[in-house]
């Protein structure tokens, strides 16, 4: 699949998933999504007034957690579903928090945002659905503040026998099928488990952070490395 097919086809997919996006994460991660993005928030110790920006932010749970954080630090979360904001942005406004989160329709591969103007730029479970990894990290570093940080939580691929063959039969054979009985689109969860066979392991993944300039470049699996957390520091040169 060339990139903007997989564009158009990951759109796609995100726009029908939308409404039931939630509820599948919970039941085809059994709730270990939420533990990860607790440990992501512990190691990025975000202090009050801090800015942040998520990408591919979906329906907004890890945007509203940043916004928290800060306390009244300006939050953004940018991704390219409408259907998946209209239901982040529900969220935000039953908490309250509207006028401190900002809600962009935009693409994570050219950001329009001004360089260094965050202290910290999110992507979680996003990354391995854009066509071009090395050109988002760069856009990520780019809006990033001298100092700041990059934080990517992600799926990423186990390694150890005989977990590996237990995770690929449930990723591969049953997801799709909880996809089906659950949210009635069983088409749309095949794309979870092919989103991963090119992505980059864990080490890949850290490399490339180096590869785009990130220093102190941090890699941690997470849940026998069914999950990875990736952390990188923009150095104080700039962009």
């Amino acid at each position: 699949m060339d990139a903007e097919s997989k564009q158009k086809h990951v759109h796609e997919v995100f726009e029908s998933i939308a409404p039931k996006y939630d509820m599948m994460n919970d039941i085809i991660s059994f709730r270990r999504h939420k533990a990860w993005r607790r440990f992501t928030m512990r190691k990025m110790e975000v202090q009050p007034g801090q800015t942040s920006l998520d990408l591919c932010c979906g329906t907004c749970d890890w945007t509203i957690a940043l916004a928290r954080a800060s306390g009244k630090g300006k939050t953004v979360g940018l991704d390219f579903s409408r259907n998946m904001l209209d239901v982040g942005q529900a969220k935000v406004n039953k908490l309250g928090l509207g006028g401190q989160i900002s809600l962009i329709q935009g693409n994570a591969m050219d950001l329009p945002f001004e360089d260094n103007s965050f202290d910290y730029v999110t992507i979680g479970f996003g990354l391995r659905n854009i066509p071009d990894i090395v050109k988002t990290l760069k856009e990520m570093k780019r809006v990033v503040k001298p100092g700041g940080k990059i934080f990517c939580l992600e799926m990423s691929k186990p390694t150890w026998q005989p977990f590996k063959a237990i995770f690929y039969f449930y990723f591969e054979k049953l997801l799709p099928l909880l996809g089906k009985w659950f949210a009635k689109r069983q088409d749309q969860y095949r794309w979870l488990p092919e989103s991963l066979k090119t992505f980059p392991d864990l080490q890949e993944l850290a490399e490339l952070f180096r590869t785009v300039g990130m220093r102190n470049v941090k890699a941690y699996p997470l849940s026998g490395g069914v999950g990875a957390l990736h952390i990188g520091t923009k150095g104080n040169e700039g962009a």
